[in-house]
């Protein structure tokens, strides 16, 4: 299983269009491309080579703001913290992956979109709550806007 996420993220950084990775990874986690792009414009304000440092020590990379807690696991899949700030395609994927995982914990839900955020301590709850609130005010302007407007939203995503 590995090697075909490997092999899928290798084949999303040839020449893939931009709204095709958003449509892509909708696709292979069954997660709303808006969402995922309601997430990516709290994380880096759709800035694909973003670096966040946190108070714990960790660091945030890319446009999804990969938390390098995942690196050993990503490492192993042979994507590297150079990737997730070099290609937004291989972020948004990772990103996905990561929300379809609090999603196996708290199904399709605004607890599991605060989890990709604050993680799944019961002590960070307010934390996840607030983080969702604030991806639901994306998420809600996003499905307000006309087809049109929002491709191309997800089209010119690349070029910040």
């Amino acid at each position: 299983m590995h090697y075909f996420f490997i092999i899928v993220i290798w084949l999303l950084s040839i020449n893939m269009a931009w709204a095709d990775c958003w449509l892509q990874a909708e696709k292979m986690f069954n997660i709303e491309s808006e969402l995922l792009y309601a997430i990516a414009q709290q994380e880096s304000a759709m800035k694909p080579g973003a670096i966040g440092h946190n108070r714990d020590g960790s660091t945030d990379l890319g446009l999804m703001q990969i938390n390098s807690f995942h690196m050993k696991r990503l490492k192993k899949m042979g994507i590297s913290e150079k990737q997730l700030l070099q290609d937004p395609c291989i972020s948004v994927i990772v990103g996905a992956s990561i929300l379809s995982d609090m999603m196996k914990i708290y199904g399709y839900s605004w607890e599991a979109v605060g989890a990709y955020n604050a993680g799944t301590s019961p002590k960070r709850s307010d934390i996840r709550k607030r983080y969702a609130k604030k991806i639901w005010e994306n998420y809600r302007k996003l499905k307000g806007m006309s087809a049109e407007e929002k491709n191309k939203r997800l089209s010119i995503a690349a070029n910040k």
